[in-house]
């Protein structure tokens, strides 16, 4: 029958060729053994533990595959497995380098011979429930509080530990004694029926990130409903981030929006209450109350400077002021052990432009607080920080923690389009919050090729161009001496990246294998 307009057909391969449409993806593979992700699965991850079947380093691992590939649920699964390539690729790996006593185990794990190389999409579901609480649940029903939380079981919690894992090897190869800490939350729609709506009036989750900006990757993550604010409990989801950091990070510094203006967060930063990092550098978005505009509106206006922006080198004058503000909080008030804190304005004029009747302009969105002076009507933002005044002036505050934004929402983005973290698999919270660790771990593992085996030019690629030029390739798999080879079409660009990329790898493992 006739197949369509053009002339070509379809047809299928009468035998199995060894063709794979994902050459790259080994690349990654190659990365996981050196950063010893198996190892730390296995150590801290339990739920097959003892079982028949998958090992929770093959349901994970394949689960991250599934992120690198594109795919972006469970069912995605079917075509990783339909990929024969690969597939042969993956039987190799897996048991590359095992003592014949664990080859062994891992063959009597089947009741029958093994015929998939990758977990179905069942048989993953199982998986992800296994990391689901339903006592929690329960505790939810019974609670009175309304931004709900519940606590993470101990499967759940070695995500983190693997996570951690990640950072302490990476932290020995490209060492950064200073850990910027920028913590964000993220929206994520869904029509699960167990979801509750967020501040947005639709429902979705709400997980809080915490990112380490010098290294670019996320170092903690917490799983939220869709009704916990963005601030609720920062205090203690900071507390465990500085858990998660390696131990030759020598100073910490915090930056995050209004949602971190928590007196008691500001506290423990000023007051050194971290017995490790002892005085934490803060600078964070500050409510823009009535009286803090009082506060603002006595500035005189021979104190306000003009904010400065720098582009490639070039620095130029923006629209936007700055000023130091004489402010006390009222929590403050009546404190006399309080701490102090410096607190800076901006402020924006808003040009009145003349419009036809019945095409004026829509207010201002709530979002931006804005206040009259002298006639004038100004978009006004207020920052609090505990850098003294002789480390960086009011400017460089203000572009510091500008610093953050764009780079936190650019992650979400990436999290949510570029990989699977978008589209929730389950209703059960503990099944999602578990999908949602996994892909954390797919987006610093992807970090951390960047940072040691990409080209510089590669390095803040979005998942778009790196599926491109590097995952989604074809070859051919070929067996010779009990060797295999993924053999690329004569000229491909993608055979001498992919083998820069695997040198760079063999340098930085030995590196890590070296003594000392």
């Amino acid at each position: 029958m006739k197949q369509g307009v053009l002339p070509f057909e379809y047809e299928e391969e009468k035998k199995d060729t060894g063709i794979t449409g994902l050459a790259g993806l080994p690349l990654y593979l190659d990365l996981a053994r050196i950063v010893c992700l198996v190892k730390s699965i296995q150590k801290h991850l339990k739920i097959r533990e003892g079982t028949q079947g998958w090992t929770d380093a093959q349901m994970v691992i394949a689960l991250i595959l599934l992120n690198l590939a594109g795919g972006d649920c469970v069912e995605d699964l079917r075509l990783l497995e339909s990929d024969e390539g690969f597939c042969e690729i993956l039987r190799k790996i897996e048991s590359h380098g095992l003592a014949r006593k664990i080859r062994r185990a891992l063959e009597r794990r089947w009741r029958k011979e093994q015929q998939r190389c990758v977990p179905s999409p069942s048989a993953a579901f199982r998986y992800l429930k296994g990391f689901h609480d339903a006592e929690q649940e329960k505790l939810r029903e019974q609670s009175e509080v309304k931004a709900f939380i519940p606590a993470s079981n101990e499967h759940l919690k070695g995500f983190v530990n693997v996570n951690k894992d990640l950072f302490a090897i990476l932290n020995t190869i490209r060492v950064q004694k200073t850990a910027t800490l920028d913590m964000d939350a993220t929206l994520i729609e869904t029509c699960k029926m167990n979801a509750l709506y967020s501040y947005k009036s639709f429902k979705a989750y709400h997980p809080l990130n915490t990112w380490w900006d010098e290294h670019k990757m996320i170092i903690h993550t917490e799983f939220r409903d869709g009704n916990v604010p963005a601030g609720y409990e920062q205090l203690r989801v900071f507390k465990e981030a500085l858990d998660c950091l390696p131990d030759n990070v020598e100073e910490v510094r915090l930056r995050s929006d209004t949602a971190g203006y928590q007196h008691e967060l500001l506290k423990y930063c000023e007051m050194g209450e971290n017995e490790r990092f002892g005085r934490i550098e803060f600078a964070i978005g500050c409510n823009v109350s009535k009286s803090f505009k009082i506060a603002v509106a006595q500035v005189p206006d021979r104190e306000w400077h003009p904010l400065y922006k720098t582009v490639d080198g070039i620095r130029f004058k923006t629209k936007t002021e700055w000023a130091e503000v004489c402010f006390v909080p009222n929590e403050l008030c009546h404190n006399k052990n309080a701490p102090e804190y410096r607190y800076i304005a901006k402020r924006q004029l808003i040009e009145e432009q003349q419009t036809l009747p019945g095409m004026e302009e829509p207010d201002l969105p709530l979002d931006f607080p804005t206040m009259q002076i002298e006639q004038r009507k100004y978009k006004v933002f207020g920052i609090v920080t505990n850098i003294k005044e002789s480390q960086k002036n009011g400017e460089q505050v203000i572009n510091w923690l500008h610093g953050r934004c764009g780079k936190s929402e650019e992650a979400h983005s990436v999290m949510k389009k570029d990989l699977a973290g978008g589209k929730l698999p389950s209703w059960d919270f503990g099944a999602n919050a578990a999908w949602w660790w996994i892909m954390i771990l797919t987006l610093n593992l992807n970090a951390i090729m960047k940072q040691l085996a990409f080209e510089p030019s590669m390095e803040r690629a979005r998942m778009k161009r790196v599926r491109f030029s590097i995952i989604n390739i074809p070859g051919r798999i070929i067996k010779r001496s009990r060797n295999l080879f993924i053999r690329l079409s004569k000229g491909h660009p993608s055979y001498r990246l992919f083998l820069d990329i695997r040198e760079r790898l063999m340098m930085f493992n030995e590196l890590l294998a070296s003594p000392g």
